[in-house]
């Protein structure tokens, strides 16, 4: 398995996961990222191309995982202030921009069960690492919740070292994880 920031050069195989059979082609991963216009009116051609102008502006929206050549999965991980927010707090001492949001998870349903979540959450960490995150945060949910599933398991993340700070909701969990070693 191999890992790769989803940018205008892999824009491509963006768009091949998430128009295959399956996947979330409806939301496009723009649920939590701001919209122009009435996003309760957007239609699903409406969120591919507001996601497409932010990877054309350069901002980081998330990783692929491939399988070989061909994408398999999907994490969103970004600066958290490229999100609406999600119900995190501020960190004493952290610039705003150096914390990262981990919002989404997509693994196709006859590929769950595989780890690939936890290999998704491992890159994404390096992800934000790499790019100068101090934070990452996320908001997942516990294995029996309806809803926010997408956004991981309490356990996954409790495994990686993340700390719970909060609640956003009655479902989600936040939880953050240093990586300036404080």
């Amino acid at each position: 398995m191999k890992f790769r920031e989803v940018d205008q050069t892999n824009w491509d195989d963006f768009v091949q996961l998430f128009e295959s059979k399956g996947c979330p082609s409806y939301c496009w991963c723009m649920a939590w990222r701001p919209m122009p216009g009435d996003r309760q009116q957007a239609s699903n051609a409406d969120r591919k191309q507001a996601l497409q102008q932010i990877v054309s502006a350069g901002t980081p929206v998330g990783i692929l995982a491939y399988d070989g050549e061909t994408p398999l999965a999907w994490c969103s991980i970004a600066p958290r202030l490229s999100y609406i927010p999600l119900g995190g707090e501020a960190y004493e001492g952290v610039a705003e921009e150096k914390v990262w949001s981990l919002a989404c998870f997509f693994v196709p349903r006859v590929r769950r069960g595989e780890g690939l979540g936890k290999q998704l959450l491992a890159a994404a960490i390096k992800t934000a690492r790499s790019r100068g995150a101090k934070i990452v945060e996320a908001y997942p949910v516990d294995p029996d919740s309806p809803s926010y599933r997408f956004m991981g398991f309490v356990s996954n993340f409790e495994q990686a070292g993340f700390t719970e700070t909060g609640r956003a909701g009655k479902r989600r969990h936040v939880m953050h994880l240093r990586l300036d070693g404080k």
